[in-house]
């Protein structure tokens, strides 16, 4: 296991935007992520600095022990350019500065919280991110692994897919939890299951979830109905960067709420057997019935939005966000035929704020962020040098 600086593939993104499998052009990805902690140690906010760099470091240690870095990789045939060798990168969080940790946020391999560590009761105030021991693992090159140490849980172990492949996704994090659970001793109850610190996770541990482009049912006034719907059927409708987000550019992630009393296969059928097939039926219905009955006001809300992506000058990530979900829309409808997905999939990610200064090359203000974002964004879209 590696622990070099995390230098991301700018330009072959990561596994959720590259939207490949089945349904790609509603489901973004599908992504599983299971809730573990070790047995005999104090769980989440009762832990203190060194309850947690124990932690760390046996887990550090564990994973690189555990095999893990042929999890989920590619079986398809040897590309034409032989791409790196598998591997599992260590990133210690409290050594890395915000905006490596921010690029791994916005990659969806950490969360927010997990960025910026947590409030230790052992510990004066201070500067958390930096004093909070923490940490992830990323299975190289394609990112469809990742293990968080230290976030609410000891573990998270998330697996990832792009399209509906909640199936697949569900096969690599439960081969990576095998070879963890020979690693380590799980806190696990006959009765209850694997025990979490929050009671919605008890049980199996797991949370799937997939992420969904909705721009149909968003712009025919639905969407609320999908929301009410997914409430009634106990999932969680959240945000493009999950729990506490907002949805950016008609991006929704839906997922199981609990977990206690329901097993994996159980919540797999549920949601990729029968939710998440209606849901994208309902969003194709929704774009079909946009095109037949308000085709001219379809294709004028998505020229709009390219011409105002080609030609403006200052764009906010959230402006640039909505403009391309538009676009996005009007490509995979067959109304925008001299843009590629790939190029909007990629501008998804290049146009936050992190990656944006990372393609840049520098440090940049707010101001600066909206001038190199619109920039950016002209350049890729008119194919310009």
């Amino acid at each position: 296991m590696t622990s070099e600086g995390f230098i991301p593939s700018y330009e072959t993104g990561t596994e959720w935007l590259r939207c490949v499998g089945a349904s790609s052009d509603v489901v973004m990805s599908s992504r599983v992520r299971l809730a573990r902690n070790l047995a005999g140690w104090r769980f989440g906010h009762k832990a203190g600095h060194g309850d947690r760099q124990k932690v760390l470091e046996v887990c550090r240690d564990r994973i690189a022990a555990a095999g893990l870095s042929g999890v989920g990789a590619s079986t398809s045939p040897a590309p034409a350019t032989p791409t790196a060798p598998p591997q599992i990168m260590w990133i210690d969080l409290r050594e890395s500065p915000p905006i490596e940790r921010q690029l791994l946020v916005e990659r969806h391999l950490i969360s927010k919280q997990h960025s910026k560590g947590k409030p230790l009761p052992d510990l004066k105030a201070g500067d958390v991110e930096t004093t909070d021991p923490r940490g992830v693992a990323i299975a190289l090159p394609d990112e469809r692994l990742s293990i968080m140490v230290n976030e609410e849980d000891h573990l998270r172990i998330q697996a990832v897919r792009g399209g509906l492949a909640l199936a697949e996704a569900w096969a690599d994090a439960d081969r990576a939890d095998d070879l963890l659970e020979s690693q380590l001793d799980f806190a696990y109850s006959p009765r209850f299951g694997y025990l979490t610190c929050c009671p919605t996770n008890v049980g199996t541990g797991v949370r799937m979830s997939l992420m969904l482009h909705l721009p149909g049912l968003k712009l025919t006034g639905d969407i609320e109905k999908v929301k009410r719907a997914a409430g009634d059927m106990n999932l969680a409708v959240r945000g493009f960067y999950g729990e506490g987000s907002e949805a950016a550019g008609d991006f929704y992630q839906i997922s199981n709420q609990t977990t206690l009393g329901k097993g994996e296969q159980a919540i797999l059928n549920d949601l990729a057997g029968e939710i998440i097939p209606k849901i994208v039926e309902y969003e194709r219905l929704a774009r079909r019935n946009l095109l037949s009955k308000r085709g001219a006001a379809l294709e004028d809300q998505v020229y709009r939005a390219l011409g105002l992506l080609t030609h403006a000058r200052l764009l906010t990530a959230e402006e640039s966000m909505q403009m391309l979900s538009h676009v996005r829309l009007g490509v995979v409808m067959g109304l925008v035929s001299d843009v590629d997905l790939a190029s909007v999939n990629a501008l998804m990610l290049l146009t936050q704020p992190a990656h944006l200064q990372r393609v840049m090359g520098t440090e940049l203000d707010q101001e600066q962020r909206r001038n190199a974002r619109a920039q950016l964004i002209r350049r890729r879209l008119l194919k310009t040098n």
